[in-house]
């Protein structure tokens, strides 16, 4: 997993946080990493702690105390967490330690035995009294009042909207189940009205993130409560009649995704699914423990793109997993030119401790991992290049994410902001601003981004 970008950390004092503090009011820093579910987390631990008068500091000196919002889903990423607590601890002195790698409090005060408190990912009530205990509130009535639509970490104009906890699968290499539990999903009608709430604020984009959308509401027997079914092809028939793009993540495979593909064709969402493959041999799928199904996914992808042929396919994989012979990842490499992925990202196989997957025989060699790794995203990049040189001379909408001096920076429908490319428009952007939606021409393309001119007529 990676850490937020420099732009959505608090820590870094670029957040859009607003500097209001009053005299003798206590203030608290975060320090946000790891994916969008944990960033939705850290805007709820923000927004309660706004409510309950206490000011946020976009910057370690300024504030009482700092939480940092762990990772924990990979060694690297856990390492990554250890030295953020560190430089917290350096730089404050007084840091509460929560998250992913909070489920596992022995191996963070064994190399931060300073921190002043450890809690678990979603554990908002325990971060809250760590923080009542090292920083003491001190409301005022009449001016502390919870914020309309919350603290937000993200630009203004979209929003992460998380609509389920936890995951019911139980792939070997990933530990989610034991530090997030089974499959906990939010009411439908909690996840529309919080929806409603974000597009009334000027929230453009909705990108809706779960450990599994398309298990959305299997718990809950796909129940209807208040008007509104939980179930994930319901629910994004709901939100997309909110007006606002609806961006999927997450998705798995399953039949019923095939019912969301009308939607994406008739513009009530996006037509852009995220779905983590992570691998195409049926025999590595079976090491992983999950469905070995790649030659009928091929069909299947063949089917959305006849439904909606503007369909935006992203996935991850995995490279190097413990027994992948050259012969099994050549027939990943082999499935990628098939399947023609519009976004494909990868990381090499590392153990978490923890996970199932460690115990199994024949480790891949690091050097091979990382040759694999090349050949695989040379691949991805080459696929990549050619989708965007298609897009040369087409008209689409774009959304505007930034705004400086050089040029204005935008997505297409087909890109999520911060894992996917770009569009950039380097003439004619003076009247642009974050948030705004309009048509351009492109002009060219890279092998990740495209560049265009705003369109007229």
């Amino acid at each position: 997993m990676q850490q937020n970008p420099p732009d959505l950390r608090p820590d870094l004092a670029r957040a859009r946080i607003p500097d209001q503090r009053r005299d003798g009011q206590p203030t608290i820093g975060m320090v946000s990493l790891g994916c969008p579910k944990a960033l939705v987390d850290s805007e709820r631990i923000l927004t309660r702690l706004r409510a309950e008068g206490y000011a946020i500091s976009a910057d370690y000196h300024g504030a009482d105390a700092v939480v940092v919002n762990t990772c924990g889903f990979l060694d690297s990423a856990k390492a990554e967490s250890l030295d953020a607590i560190g430089e917290a601890l350096r730089e404050n002195g007084r840091v509460i330690v929560t998250g992913c790698l909070g489920a596992e409090p022995d191996y963070i005060t064994g190399a931060h035995p300073k921190v002043l408190a450890v809690t678990g990912p979603h554990q908002y009530e325990q971060v809250l009294d760590a923080v009542h205990k090292a920083v003491p509130p001190s409301p005022d009535p009449f001016i502390d009042l919870l914020p309309a639509s919350g603290v937000s970490l993200t630009p203004r104009h979209y929003s992460y909207l998380k609509i389920s906890e936890g995951c019911n699968h139980r792939c070997k290499f990933c530990i989610i189940p034991d530090m997030r539990g089974r499959l906990v999903s939010r009411p439908a009608h909690a996840i529309v009205r919080e929806a409603e709430k974000l597009v009334a604020a000027g929230v453009k984009e909705l990108l809706v993130i779960s450990q599994d959308t398309s298990a959305y509401g299997l718990d809950r027997k796909h129940e209807t409560e208040r008007g509104h079914r939980a179930h994930i092809t319901d629910l994004a028939r709901d939100l997309g009649s909110l007006g606002a793009w609806v961006r999927l993540h997450y998705v798995y495979p399953y039949p019923h995704v095939r019912d969301l593909i009308p939607l994406m064709a008739d513009g009530l969402v996006l037509p852009y699914l995220d779905i983590p493959f992570q691998h195409a041999h049926p025999d590595v799928l079976r090491r992983m423990a999950r469905p070995a199904a790649a030659a009928k996914t091929l069909d299947e992808i063949a089917a959305w793109r006849a439904v909606c042929p503007d369909i935006t396919l992203r996935s991850t994989f995995i490279v190097g997993y413990p027994g992948e012979t050259e012969a099994e990842f050549q027939t990943l490499l082999d499935w990628l030119d098939e399947a023609q992925l519009d976004r494909v990202g990868a990381f090499q196989y590392e153990n978490v401790r923890g996970a199932r997957a460690n115990a199994l025989p024949d480790h891949v060699d690091p050097q091979v991992k990382q040759d694999r790794y090349d050949r695989f995203m040379e691949k991805a990049q080459a696929i990549s290049a050619a989708k965007l040189a298609a897009k040369v001379g087409t008209r689409m909408q774009v959304i505007v994410d930034e705004v400086d001096a050089e040029g204005a920076t935008c997505r297409t429908k087909a890109d999520a902001p911060e894992i996917d490319g770009n569009l950039f428009i380097d003439q004619g952007f003076d009247a642009l601003s974050p948030g705004d939606m309009v048509e351009v021409t492109v002009d060219e393309a890279g092998e990740y981004d495209l560049w265009g001119t705003l369109a007229h007529g």
